[in-house]
């Protein structure tokens, strides 16, 4: 296991870049990997929704980070092109987001073996 940090440096709503992941906390501590599948922004300068998705910072593009799928496509003028959104997602569907799992151990955060 890696140690990510204190737990008490990843209150509600932090994201942060470890290795290749992208660790947060929305609610639940997660890690999903660090580049967005629209145009490799790194999602760890993203933000979290009000439905606890990962946002990310270019394009504003929702990762359901359970399960790695986009939920959201594109945004903006990337938005105004027919099939964008739904190419994005389903290319997710294939190939989500990599997910580890992040413990708790005596206050410190630590991200699993792959």
């Amino acid at each position: 296991m890696k140690e990510i940090g204190p737990a008490v440096e990843f209150p509600p709503g932090t994201i942060r870049g470890v290795d290749r992941y992208a660790v947060g906390n929305n609610g639940a501590y997660f890690a999903v990997s660090r580049r967005c599948r629209h145009l490799s922004a790194d999602l760890a300068g993203g933000s979290i929704d009000a439905d606890g998705c990962l946002v990310c910072p270019w394009h504003r593009s929702a990762y359901d980070v359970r399960t790695g799928r986009m939920v959201r496509g594109p945004q903006g003028v990337f938005a105004k092109i027919p099939g964008l959104g739904p190419l994005f997602k389903g290319l997710t569907k294939v190939v989500p987001l990599r997910r580890r799992q992040v413990s708790l151990q005596d206050g410190d955060l630590y991200l699993a073996d792959s």
